[in-house]
């Protein structure tokens, strides 16, 4: 018998990768001052995990390793931000899942911003970034991020200091034809993120693989639910556990002034209130969960959605019914989740003095 439950799962997963994949073709609405930089090129395909999808690059940023070195020191170096308090690292830290373990992001300059970080595993898949899906390219999240709430930056005054500094300058001298540039800062921030924010190595996928014990009797109990009566694999699709759509599954909603999340992108009714399915990588270190950081623990989190959400008028009630699971399976979900845990860590370099 579980053989032939194993059998299923890989028939259901290998399903969902397909059609996840997809769905992360599909393109957005964002607003007209975030276009992506440039139509994506097919010969600027990336080292992607083995039986992935492979990752395209856009032709005007195509993917080198002395880009990816330069990408690195800058994700961490915190002479970027408008304080020097702050690197693109410190709202993705690898003890909290590439998240900053807040309920809401914390920018430069003391900000308190509205919504909590997203892990940035495997973002290169993504062509909609933030909760809303506002940007539609890694460059344009990386300099809204840059220069915006999160780190605050004057983005010329930093390309100076970075000028100054001679392993940087001769950095980008080699690679781009060019001194640092906001443009190009970007650029290199964004390849390193497309070539090397990879989980694809989890407990789940040397079982997926066909290592009986690389899990639990209990997360191969969940990892039946998840596929099929607590609904889960609805949204959580495809081998990055999202379906990257969104989805009002009620969070926020019984606010005063709710954050209306995709409907600020889209002004479409249907969008109030929703926000994008995360993906379930590393989710047991990610929490806070939800785009207001409002759930502090996963348990919490699968009771909520087990019992359907908050009820409001614009819930996505298609995709996201109550279930009638006894606490056992709510704690073999919870350990199939647990499964998904990633076994890399993003390394600090050495930065340029």
């Amino acid at each position: 018998m579980a053989e032939a439950h194993y059998r299923i799962l890989q028939l259901f997963f290998g399903l969902v990768f397909f059609i996840g994949m997809l769905s992360a073709c599909a393109p957005g609405t964002p607003p007209e001052s975030e276009e992506p930089l440039s139509p994506v090129s097919d010969t600027a395909l990336l080292a992607t995990p083995k039986g992935w999808e492979p990752i395209a690059a856009p032709a005007n940023n195509p993917v080198t390793p002395e880009k990816v070195a330069l990408g690195h020191q800058l994700f961490f170096d915190k002479r970027l931000s408008a304080d020097g308090t702050r690197s693109c690292y410190s709202c993705h830290l690898n003890e909290n899942g590439l998240t900053d373990g807040k309920r809401v992001a914390e920018g430069a300059l003391g900000k308190v911003l509205t919504r909590s970080s997203p892990t940035l595993w495997n973002v290169g898949y993504q062509t909609e970034f933030y909760w809303d899906g506002r940007s539609t390219s890694l460059e344009a999240q990386a300099k809204a991020a840059w220069t915006g709430g999160n780190m605050g930056a004057d983005a010329d005054k930093v390309v100076t200091t970075l000028n100054s500094i001679d392993d940087y300058r001769t950095q980008f001298e080699s690679i781009f034809g060019e001194s640092a540039t906001p443009e190009n800062v970007v650029a290199a921030i964004s390849a390193y993120e497309r070539a090397s924010l990879f989980c694809a190595d989890t407990a789940y996928d040397r079982w997926l693989r066909g290592d009986e014990t690389a899990v639990s009797a209990s997360t191969k109990r969940g990892a039946e639910l998840f596929a099929g009566e607590a609904g889960c694999g609805n949204c959580h699709s495809g081998v990055l556990f999202t379906d990257m759509k969104y989805h009002n599954v009620g969070i926020g909603m019984k606010n005063d002034e709710p954050d209306l999340g995709r409907h600020r992108v889209t002004e479409e009714d249907v969008d109030r209130g929703a926000f994008k399915t995360p993906t379930l990588r590393d989710i047991s270190r990610s929490g806070p969960y939800f785009h207001n950081g409002s759930v502090d623990t996963l348990e919490e989190a699968v009771e909520l959605m087990v019992n359907g959400g908050i009820d409001n008028p614009h819930i996505d009630r298609e995709n996201l019914q109550p279930k009638s699971l006894s606490d056992e399976q709510k704690v073999d979900l919870v350990a199939f989740l647990r499964s998904l845990d990633c076994g890399g860590s993003l390394e600090t370099p050495e930065l340029p003095q």
